[in-house]
This record gives C-alpha cells, sequence and structure tokens, in this order.
C-alpha cells in the first residue's frame, strides 16, 4: 500500500522539480530598440512584444532601453554585457556595428542582431525576405487599384528599404504590367522613422497624383500616411507588424515581418541552452513575411484576390516567381 501511494507522490515531486529547474535560473535579456520606440506600433512594436511574450512565458527577466540617440547604440549594448546579461538583443540595421564590436569585447555574452548579418561566434543575425513580402503587398496593391497608379513611401532611404520598394513595385508590375508605381522617402537620417507629417505630406501629393493605394514602410512614420488614405478615401498598406486595426476600411493589408516570432524563439533557444551563432533566414516559406487578413480588411481583399494572392505565394516559394533584391543588384 504504501509502494503504491508513493509511486504518484514521487511522479508529482519528479515533475514539480523539474518545473522549478526550468526557472530556476532564469536569463537575463536585454532589448535595445531603435529610435522609433516600443509604441511605434510597427517593427520595435513586433520586437517588444515577442521579448514581452517570452518575458511572460519563459521567467526571463528582461530589461528594454530605447535608443533615442543612434550615437548611443553601443554603449546601450556594453551596458547590458557589462551587468552580464546573458543575451543582447539589438533591433534594427543600424545596431549592427555597435554589435559587431561589443559581442567581440565580451566574447562569454550572447548577441542577437534583427537586419544586419554580423558574423561572430556569439551572434546571430535575424534576417527578413523583406523583397519577398513587399512583392505579395503589391500584387494586392495592382488589384486593388482602380487608377492602375500605386505609391510606396518609404522611412529613411537605405538599401532595406529600397528593397521593400523594389519588391513591392515587381509585384504590382506582375498583375499589371502597366501600373505607374511612384516611389518616395521621408528623409535620409534616423529622423525618418518617426515624422508622420512629412510622410503624410508625401502619402498626399502621391494620391494627388493619382495613385489610389500606398505602401508604408516607415516605422512610426506610417502613421501620416494612414491619415492622409483616411482624408483622401483611398487604400494604404501597413508594414512589419499587424496595422489593420489602425484605420479600418483605409488599409488594404500589412505586410507582416515576424520579428516578434524571431526574437521570441532567439530567446527561447537561450533559455534552453540551444543558442546557436550564424544567420536565421526568414521568408515566405517559413512564415517569416506574409500579408495580414483579418476582420478590419476583410471587406477589402476579395475572395478573387485571395485565391489569386495566394497563388502567387505558392510559386515565389516553389521559385517559379523570382522576386528581384535590391540586395543582389548589379
Amino acid at each position: 500500500m504504501v509502494k503504491a501511494y508513493l509511486t504518484p507522490l514521487l511522479t508529482l515531486l519528479f515533475c514539480t522539480l523539474s518545473s522549478i529547474t526550468t526557472f530556476a535560473n532564469p536569463i537575463k535579456v536585454g532589448l535595445v530598440l531603435d529610435k522609433g520606440g516600443k509604441d511605434d506600433k510597427s517593427f520595435n512594436s513586433a520586437a517588444y512584444i515577442g521579448a514581452t511574450k517570452a518575458e511572460k512565458d519563459l521567467k526571463i527577466e528582461l530589461k528594454y532601453v530605447e535608443a533615442t540617440d543612434t550615437n548611443a547604440i553601443e554603449n546601450l549594448h556594453r551596458a547590458f554585457a557589462r551587468k552580464n546579461f546573458d543575451l543582447v538583443i539589438g533591433i534594427g540595421f543600424a545596431q549592427k556595428e555597435a554589435v559587431k564590436k561589443v559581442a567581440s569585447q565580451f566574447p562569454n555574452i550572447k548577441f542577437a542582431v534583427v537586419d544586419g548579418e554580423v558574423t561572430a561566434p556569439n551572434v546571430r543575425s535575424l534576417m527578413f525576405a523583406e523583397h519577398e513580402g513587399a512583392f505579395v503587398v503589391g500584387a494586392l496593391a495592382a488589384m486593388a487599384s482602380k487608377t492602375h497608379s500605386v505609391g510606396f513611401v518609404g522611412g529613411m532611404d537605405i538599401p532595406l528599404i529600397r528593397r521593400f520598394a523594389m519588391g513591392f513595385a515587381a509585384g504590382a508590375k506582375y498583375v499589371d504590367p502597366k501600373v505607374s508605381v511612384t516611389e518616395n522617402y521621408v528623409g535620409v537620417t534616423g529622423e525618418a522613422w518617426n515624422n508622420p507629417a512629412k510622410s503624410k505630406e508625401l502619402a498626399l501629393s502621391q494620391y494627388g497624383k493619382g495613385a489610389d493605394v500606398i505602401f508604408a514602410a516607415a516605422g512610426a512614420s506610417n502613421s501620416g500616411v494612414f491619415d492622409a488614405a483616411e482624408d483622401k478615401k483611398k487604400l494604404a498598406i501597413g508594414c512589419d507588424s499587424n496595422q489593420n486595426w489602425i484605420k479600418p476600411g483605409f488599409i488594404l493589408t500589412s505586410m507582416l515581418k515576424a520579428v516578434d516570432v524571431a526574437v521570441y524563439d532567439t530567446i527561447k533557444d537561450a533559455q534552453a541552452g540551444k543558442f546557436t551563432a550564424g544567420i536565421e533566414q526568414f521568408g515566405l516559406k517559413n512564415h517569416g513575411v506574409d500579408y495580414t487578413l483579418d476582420k478590419y480588411n476583410e471587406k477589402l481583399i476579395t475572395a478573387d484576390m485571395k485565391k489569386k494572392v495566394e497563388e502567387i505565394k505558392k510559386k515565389i516559394i516553389a521559385g517559379q516567381i523570382q522576386v528581384p533584391d535590391y540586395y543582389k543588384k548589379k
């Protein structure tokens, strides 16, 4: 009888001890957001959501900072490393050099960077096939356009954002070879990510010249494009996070970039002792990029549009459609 009672008790004790062991030594994670901050409803928000989900699910210790000054990024990473944080994650291409330098100075600390390739034994680079996602929403833009004219408003004029623009234009022209694509950028400094007044001005100009769908890839500046779409009763396309909810009825779709998943999985790997350095790629094939369809935009995307865009996605994944990549431009 004693033995019969002991078996379930020992099982319960083992399970309890296993749970305690899992979170007995929670890792410390430092998150360095870029200028847009955690409330940009875009790129940084996605990273913050992934990190806070890990904090809740995995019981890690999370601290985050917002790099309001690009020149401060290196010191922010170094501060986390000096405090012996187990993992430091930098969000955005502008953090590449800081991560590269600080990681070499603290070889026992793990680092990760989104949108920046760093070759080091303690750094994981989280890279996305933005051009693939942009091609898909470009196709949707052309399907929705009644004027055969669409636009693109990028944030900072850098290769990464031109990669979005090139993919978007190619997707639009794949559907409608005669479509006109207008391309503008908010600026050439980090301020471009948080200047909705300028992005609205650019969008209003594009709408005024005939565009009826504009893809915004400008961080927190996207809100200016959305305001312009509402003012002119036209359509806009969001980026990075699902932004359909911001202006229901005026946002055709959003190009989703699963930064939240990449950040969460990186933290999970570090917590489990499975962190590996190197480049991790996220594209259509592994749901790293995609378009969004929900209650906020379901009336804007018809069944025929959805069928066509899903076929396009399959062809890209199968290699039947070669999406032009600005990074490989000759």
